[in-house]
């Protein structure tokens, strides 16, 4: 169970984070006023809808994930390439090298917890070992859901280079990973890696593994762009602000994966509503956009298709070009799956 919770918090981390501008009063903090607090009168009736109330909330069966086709995925392409496995894990292919962003590729989001959160997918972790060598791996935060100590097991022997929020590097170092190849960021904090430059961006979320390390790490997105390409990940977090900073700061973008899923009206302004996700989109200045966060897990207590379902609809409504691929279906920018709702009937 140890090992779960990562890296401890030292004096000497501490001073380190101190010298951030987003560290006041002891942690860390976001741009704007964000409460995590809800009414504890409402905890009786969510842990009994998370037991009891479970219909529709997972689907009635496993989600195929398409297999992963080597060759095709390493040919050579002026297009950066994708796959999505669900919920925030997605492997690219760009400018010759192959980029991991959040790989909780483990099968229980909640590993610390009294119930356990199964991944809708089975046998994921084995796609590891299916994947070429990771050039570069971005992680956002340290939530379990995004970060796993199971997959980075795994991982840690085949990736080259981490660039990661500002306080997970304590977390992949008490797992093995080597120091020097671990790269942390603040906000706005900017790197160029094999001519892709990676921007680490503000979102309006939180952080911790444990009890005594909340909001002691950062959290945050992620701009890639390169001279034909832009792309946005928005990382977990509420609506608010940011989303327009961004798009005037880096956008515009060809297309933007945006967090969609786990939210509930008691945690409101860390995770967005669809519509709202939608919203930053097109706040953010994204052209074509996709949902992530969701078709993994079963973290709050809306149906499981309800965010893809209403993302959709709310990015038609605001005339913004969406797509949703099959998981483990290889895709680029131009590609769609109009119609397709593959997620009906699972």
């Amino acid at each position: 169970m140890a090992k779960q919770f990562g890296g401890k918090i030292t004096d000497a981390l501490i001073e380190r984070y101190k010298k951030s501008k987003n560290w006041r009063e002891n942690k860390f903090m976001n741009l704007e006023p964000t409460s995590m607090d809800f009414d504890f009168r409402a905890i009786p009736k969510i842990l009994y809808k998370q037991i009891f109330d479970t219909k529709g909330r997972r689907p009635e069966n496993p989600i195929p994930i398409q297999p992963f086709n080597k060759t095709a995925f390493l040919a050579e392409s002026d297009e950066p390439k994708f796959i999505w496995y669900g919920h925030s894990v997605l492997l690219i292919r760009w400018n010759n090298k192959t980029i991991l962003i959040d790989p909780m590729l483990g099968p229980d989001a909640a590993p610390i917890a009294p119930f356990t959160s199964k991944r809708f997918s089975e046998n994921t972790l084995e796609l590891i070992d299916q994947f070429p060598q990771i050039d570069l791996l971005l992680m956002t935060h340290d939530h379990y859901d995004h970060l796993d100590y199971a997959s980075i097991k795994k991982l840690k022997s085949k990736t080259s280079k981490w660039f990661v929020a500002l306080g997970v590097k304590r977390h992949l170092i008490a797992w093995g990973v080597e120091e020097d190849i671990i790269e942390e960021f603040d906000w706005n904090d900017t790197a160029k890696f094999e001519n892709i430059e990676f921007i680490f961006t503000p979102s309006r979320h939180f952080s911790g593994r444990g009890l005594k390390d909340r909001l002691k790490s950062l959290w945050g997105g992620w701009v890639m762009r390169t001279e034909k390409h832009s792309l946005y990940w928005s990382g977990d977090g509420g609506y608010g602000k940011h989303f327009k900073e961004i798009g005037d700061k880096y956008g515009p973008f060809d297309f933007g994966f945006i967090e969609c899923g786990q939210y509930n009206e008691n945690w409101h302004l860390i995770h967005m509503y669809p519509e709202e996700a939608a919203q930053a989109a097109i706040d953010a200045q994204v052209k074509k956009v996709m949902p992530v966060h969701c078709a993994g897990f079963t973290l709050s207590l809306h149906s499981w298709t309800e965010p893809m379902d209403k993302f959709q609809s709310a990015c038609n409504t605001l005339h913004l070009d969406v797509i949703i691929p099959p998981l483990g279906k290889q895709f680029i920018i131009e590609d769609n799956f109009e119609n397709e709702n593959w997620w009906d009937n699972k």
